[in-house]
C-alpha cells in the first residue's frame, strides 16, 4: 500500500529537508568526534616526542635508539596533523552542503521547483569516498537525488589516493622542521641553565627503561590504529 501510494503521492518538501539536514548533522557530529579523537592522539605523540628527546640526553647509552624514537615519533605527528586536516576540511564541505541544500529547498517553495546543484553533488561524490560518512552519505545522495538537489551521481574519480600517497612521500622532508618546533618551544619554556651546578640524577635502571619503552610503543600502537580506523 505505501509503495503504491509512493507513485502518485508526491513528497513532501519540508520533510524531504528536515531528513538530509538530520543526515548531514550526524555526519558533523560523527566528524566533530573524529577530530577530538585526532587532537587527542596529537598531544599524546608530541609529549612522547618531548620524553624521548629527555630521555636521550639523561642516558647517553640510550641517546641513539631515543632519537631514532623521537623522528619516528615526528612523522606520526605528521600523519595525525594530516588527518586532522582533512576531517576538518571534510566537515566545512559537509556545512557548505548544508547551506546549499536549504538554499534549495527554500528557491523550490519560491520558484515551485528545484534546481539541481553542481557544487553539491561534486562535495557530496568527495564526502561518500571517506570511510567514516559513506553509509550516512550515500543515504544522503539518495533523498538529495529524490528532491531533484543533485543529479544521478556516475561516481566521480577524484584523484584523492594519488594526492594522499604524495604526502606520505613527503613527510620525511617536515620531520627536522617539526621536531624543531616541539623541542625550541620546550626549551624557550625550560629558560637559561642556571649557573649554580645541579646535583647529579640517578640513572635509571634497564628495567625501568624497557618498561618505559614498552608502554611508549604501546601507546603508539594504539594511536596508530585509532588513525587507520579513521583513515580505512
Amino acid at each position: 500500500m505505501d509503495s503504491l501510494k509512493a507513485l502518485f503521492v508526491k513528497p513532501d518538501p519540508n520533510a524531504q529537508m528536515r531528513k538530509c539536514n538530520a543526515l548531514i548533522r550526524s555526519n558533523i557530529r560523527k566528524l566533530d568526534r573524529d577530530i577530538s579523537q585526532v587532537k587527542q592522539a596529537e598531544l599524546k605523540t608530541k609529549n612522547l616526542i618531548i620524553a624521548a628527546d629527555r630521555r636521550a640526553q639523561r642516558n647517553p647509552s640510550q641517546a641513539r635508539q631515543a632519537q631514532r624514537e623521537v623522528r619516528e615519533f615526528a612523522k606520526e605527528l605528521i600523519r595525525v596533523r594530516r588527518t586532522a586536516a582533512r576531517l576538518t576540511t571534510s566537515k566545512a564541505q559537509l556545512s557548505s552542503v548544508q547551506m546549499q541544500v536549504n538554499e534549495a529547498f527554500a528557491v523550490r517553495k519560491i520558484e515551485g521547483s528545484i534546481r539541481a546543484s553542481v557544487g553539491v553533488m561534486k562535495d557530496v561524490n568527495t564526502l561518500i569516498k571517506l570511510p567514516q560518512l559513506a553509509g550516512t552519505m550515500r543515504e544522503l545522495s539518495e533523498e538529495l537525488m529524490k528532491a531533484g538537489v543533485i543529479e544521478e551521481m556516475v561516481g566521480e574519480n577524484l584523484p584523492v589516493d594519488d594526492m594522499l600517497e604524495d604526502e606520505e612521500e613527503e613527510a620525511e622532508g617536515e620531520v627536522d622542521k617539526v621536531l624543531g618546533e616541539i623541542l625550541k618551544g620546550r626549551m624557550e619554556k625550560a629558560g637559561a641553565a642556571p649557573s649554580v651546578p645541579l646535583p647529579a640524577q640517578p640513572q635509571e635502571q634497564p628495567a625501568q627503561l624497557e618498561e618505559e619503552e614498552e608502554d611508549q610503543e604501546a601507546m603508539m600502537d594504539q594511536m596508530r590504529n585509532r588513525l587507520e580506523a579513521l583513515r580505512s
